[in-house]
């Protein structure tokens, strides 16, 4: 570039401002999302500072293989390394497209080898034992239960679960209608068990814990308000306990179990793909990797000569 044109050329600073402000208003990716992509591409940013590169056309392949040997050094992971390169290659790419450099840095760069970690998931059985609650609840627990029944049922994350409204409940139909990550919309079959208890939640629990107020909240608190992710983490923690549960849980370990169970019971990967609203079904497959590792656990605890 010209010396007039690199004068043009957004610092490193400006630059990433822009790429969070396409990603949010653009892109529309979760809040989540951005942030996860502008604290890598910060690091790179101070970074870059410490070798006095200020201006995005001053940035080099070099530069990038020294940014993440510093995060190497300081211990991230190879999937943590491979998270901040697939920032910082959006953030390149995203320039080349707006003009502002014509070489992508980040080009010729291959991510950091890492071993596929298969998620956690749970038994049919522990399932059962959660949802199979006997004896006294409360209607908040009542709540909770319903909603790790509509997780199972559906493979909802979490965050879509808290942030479900009464407009995207069609019970007579049996399906959800849910906004997903990038704000794409999907439909997703409830089943009978989870719509049975979803009914019963919406006539019985629901007017009980509101009470004269009014929402448009499915899952709804004693203030009227929807829940929370965080809350919701707690109160499943509480239903575990509850159950006797002693492994870990969290809200994606019933999405996993859902995903786990339809491909051991013979599912097609595409339609789980839909149901989970993943945007690659690489990232679906992960869960015949599950599959087969149950597989080979039960022929060793069950086989005479394992």
């Amino acid at each position: 570039m010209t010396a007039g044109a690199s004068a043009a050329t957004p610092t490193i600073d400006e630059a990433v401002d822009r790429f969070l402000v396409y990603l949010a208003a653009e892109r529309r990716l979760s809040s989540h999302t951005v942030q996860a992509y502008g604290r890598d591409c910060g690091e790179l940013a101070r970074s870059l500072e410490r070798r006095s590169i200020t201006r995005v056309d001053g940035v080099r392949p070099g530069d990038i293989v020294a940014f993440l040997s510093e995060i190497k050094e300081r211990g991230l992971s190879a999937r943590s390394r491979a998270r901040a390169l697939s920032a910082v290659r959006g953030l390149f790419r995203f320039l080349v497209r707006e003009g502002q450099v014509e070489v992508d840095p980040t080009g010729d760069l291959s991510r950091p080898r890492q071993g596929r970690r298969l998620p956690a998931t749970l038994s049919r059985e522990s399932v059962a034992v959660m949802l199979d609650a006997t004896g006294e609840v409360d209607p908040l627990t009542l709540r909770d239960i319903t909603m790790v029944e509509l997780i199972y049922a559906t493979g909802l994350r979490v965050s879509e679960v808290v942030s479900l409204e009464l407009a995207q409940i069609n019970l007579e139909a049996g399906f959800l209608t849910v906004i997903g990550k990038g704000r794409k919309e999907r439909a997703v079959p409830i089943g009978t068990y989870a719509r049975e208890r979803l009914l019963a939640y919406l006539k019985e629990v629901r007017p009980e814990i509101l009470g004269r107020r009014l929402s448009q909240d499915v899952f709804v608190t004693r203030r009227g308000s929807g829940m929370t992710r965080q809350s919701f983490w707690q109160r499943l923690r509480k239903i575990a306990s509850r159950a006797e549960l002693c492994q870990r849980l969290s809200p994606h370990t019933l999405r996993h179990a859902f995903a786990t169970h339809l491909i051991e019971g013979g599912a097609d990967l595409r339609a789980i793909q839909l149901m989970l609203g993943h945007a690659d079904i690489a990232t679906t497959e992960i869960y015949t990797h599950v599959a087969r590792e149950r597989l080979r656990e039960v022929h060793k605890k069950f086989h005479p000569r394992p």
